[in-house]
């Protein structure tokens, strides 16, 4: 097992899932892929997730709806939420719930880095501020 954090992704857009993973891989961390929040929320990855990444528009259960469940639930994992279909107001709700990022899809990867590091701590590498 390792001692490095683990990120889960929800995105049901698996192409997305995959690149955004090898990035993540790429920083050092674990990390694990869920097509659905379902799947995540069924999974045992939810207790020992350090930062959840999840998209805002899924079918079932969007990421929006997926972060208050985990809130209502008691777990208060870090959340960063991305979208293709940036929105203003929901931006404004996420933030206001509690969301530590709400980026944009294509997203710069740095910026999702920074999202991360604010989310878990310095990475792997990092020599300091």
């Amino acid at each position: 097992m390792s001692d490095s954090p683990l990120i889960a992704i929800v995105d049901d857009d698996e192409m997305v899932g995959e690149a955004t993973a090898a990035l993540i891989k790429a920083l050092g961390l674990v990390v694990r892929t869920f097509t659905s929040a379902e799947a995540f929320l069924g999974s045992d990855c939810v207790l020992q997730t350090s930062c959840l990444i999840a998209d805002v528009q899924m079918p079932g259960t969007d990421g929006l709806q997926l972060h208050r469940k985990l809130i209502k639930a008691g777990n208060r994992v870090p959340v960063i939420l991305i979208t293709a279909f940036p929105d203003e107001r929901v931006r404004k709700r996420a933030l206001e719930s509690g969301a530590i990022c709400y980026l944009n899809k294509p997203f710069d990867p740095t910026v999702l880095t920074n999202c991360i590091r604010s989310a878990i701590g310095p990475l792997r590498g990092d020599s300091g501020p």
